[in-house]
């Protein structure tokens, strides 16, 4: 995910400059609200078109991993938006709840952090050790490392 986010920074980057220049922001608070749901839609777009149109982002194929739906299949656009909704459940709810509970200073990091650990660890409630947005939206990450070359062993013996 570290390096995932490095590659996503660079794409958010530019995509927040294009923003800004194009509708000539001139102060951070300016169309602010915009700026996000644009970001949104970028992220959305990248995460989306990467799964669909060859299951791997550039990290990936970096990991060696391939998001495919849970039969080995290639992953639709209708399936990968969903995935993309269901893995926004590792912060989404722990920031909610520090919200409602007026959660201050190093609280603040509490509670999305302990959703992070609490949903990091739904590998163990999938016998495929997959992540639980993955099983909801019927996806499943694979390896696609390749086979470790066999070196052949030698029969003969040597004479010391």
């Amino acid at each position: 995910m570290l390096y995932e986010s490095m590659l996503l920074f660079g794409v958010l980057f530019v995509s927040a400059l294009l923003f800004s220049t194009l509708l000539q922001q001139r102060n951070a608070l300016h169309l602010r609200h915009y700026l996000q749901e644009w970001l949104f839609l970028v992220v959305a777009v990248y995460f989306v078109g990467f799964w669909t149109y060859g299951g791997q982002t550039l990290a990936m194929k970096t990991w060696h991993l391939k998001l495919q739906s849970r039969d080995g299949h290639k992953v639709g656009m209708a399936r990968g938006f969903a995935r993309f909704l269901l893995t926004w459940l590792w912060i989404i709810p722990g920031l909610a709840l520090a919200w409602g509970l007026g959660a201050r200073h190093w609280m603040l990091a509490l509670f999305p952090s302990a959703n992070i650990l609490l949903w990091a660890l739904t590998i163990y409630l999938d016998p495929d050790r997959q992540f639980l947005h993955d099983r909801l939206a019927g996806t499943r990450i694979a390896s696609t490392a390749p086979a470790p070359r066999q070196v052949p062993q030698s029969t003969s013996s040597s004479n010391a």
